[in-house]
């Protein structure tokens, strides 16, 4: 990412330094465009009369880009220089000769000049961090922009965009824990202004989180997804959910299923992943429906090392036919019995006779937490959202983890 900002230029004659452009951050991600900046008006600041004419040689330096003799300008304003404005005058006009050479060591002492000069209020001080720091982020300073843009968010504590802009510099600098906590400020304060963080926050509180491997990775996620559900966002929260949780089999392929539900089902390794741990599960026939829609989508190639072997051991496992599955159900005596016919008639579509078997299983008792979680699903792939959300708000245990992921896709699809 690369920040972009106005210079912060020096009206002629003698004037106050301008406010630093603020950035803003459109909803989806684009380029942050900065606002105008506003100067003030010449002659609010005055020097005194002893270096009035130090002072004015050294803007007429400044302003002709006499980069020879700024240095010399700048020592005999400075030696004649006795009030705080003249002091903060001859500041500007480092930090302009600064921003014209693209110097950040000299841009960072004018604008330490500057607040010592005792001259510009805070929110302006703010402002001049925030452009320093922007301008050695751009130069991937990274430290030296966090140090920054912490001294403008101390100047102005409730400026979100500061806090924004502090938290992608910690995340730059690999201060992941920083940023993931300064990200989640940033969402609080919005929330609590009654706005929706946008989502480039939301992503990157999450993918800072994550690379810090803090355990709020997993409940960013699933904030992100709600907010934002989309196929991308989908894949990484139940990735990020995944890679950090470690589910069984089983649990890895319901959110799978999750994955398909959602449009997220998109990469080689997905459709590998999927069939491998239904057909582990024993279903044959969603294996063979994932292998054959990952095919019909031309995501993967069935004669491929990723895919040949699955192919051809699926292709010598016998699948269960409707006929199968009505004999089965006759013989299925306990609730976990029945939760597996009802993943066969999952498995091939048929919620609905799906969820007849699992709300079964869960009057029989034995292991509800499973038959909650999969009637909740059959539900919501039938359509039923209010008997779906009911189901997955019955989901204890570990059970309960996925359930959520589930019942935001309840929520949150039309």
């Amino acid at each position: 990412m690369k920040f972009t900002t106005t210079a912060l230029g020096v009206v002629l004659a003698l004037a106050s330094v301008p406010a630093a452009a603020q950035l803003t951050r459109s909803q989806e991600g684009a380029d942050d465009k900065p606002a105008p900046a506003q100067p003030a008006k010449a002659g609010d600041v005055k020097p005194s009369s002893g270096a009035l004419k130090a002072i004015v040689d050294l803007q007429t330096a400044v302003k002709n880009n006499d980069v020879a003799n700024i240095p010399a300008r700048v020592a005999a304003a400075q030696a004649v220089a006795k009030t705080k404005e003249d002091r903060y005058l001859i500041a500007v006009f480092q930090r302009q000769a600064a921003l014209n050479a693209k110097d950040n060591v000299a841009l960072a002492a004018a604008v330490q000049a500057l607040e010592a000069s005792g001259h510009p209020d805070a929110p302006t001080l703010a402002a001049l961090y925030s452009d320093l720091g922007i301008q050695q982020f751009n130069a991937k300073q990274f430290p030296l922009a966090v140090a920054s843009f912490q001294r403008a968010t101390q100047l102005t504590p409730n400026d979100t965009g500061m806090l924004e802009l502090l938290a992608q510099a910690e995340s730059a600098a690999g201060q992941n824990a920083q940023a993931a906590a300064a990200f989640q400020r940033v969402m609080q304060a919005r929330a609590a202004a009654g706005q929706k963080p946008s989502e480039d926050v939301l992503r990157h509180a999450v993918q800072a989180a994550y690379d810090s491997h803090a355990p709020a990775a997993i409940e960013l996620s699933r904030q992100w997804v709600t907010a934002y559900p989309s196929p991308d966002s989908w894949r990484n929260a139940i990735i990020i959910y995944r890679n950090q949780a470690q589910p069984d089999v089983e649990g890895t392929l319901d959110l799978l299923r999750l994955l398909q539900a959602t449009g997220a089902l998109t990469t080689p390794t997905d459709y590998s992943l999927f069939a491998t741990a239904a057909a582990d599960q024993q279903n044959y026939v969603e294996a063979q429906s994932v292998i054959d829609a990952g095919i019909a989508a031309q995501k993967i190639n069935p004669t491929g090392p990723l895919f040949r072997d699955i192919v051809a051991g699926l292709k010598a496992k016998q699948k269960l036919t409707a006929a199968d599955l009505v004999e089965a159900e006759k013989s299925a005596q306990t609730g976990t019995a029945m939760v597996r016919v009802g993943d066969r008639y999952f498995g091939m579509g048929q919620y609905s006779k799906a969820a007849e078997l699992y709300r079964n299983a869960v009057a029989k008792g034995g292991d509800t937490a499973i038959a909650n979680l999969h009637l909740g699903m059959a539900l919501a792939r039938s359509g039923d959202k209010a008997g779906a959300k009911a189901a997955f708000e019955a989901v204890t245990g570990p059970r309960a983890e996925i359930a959520k992921y589930w019942l935001i896709y309840v929520q949150t699809s039309a």
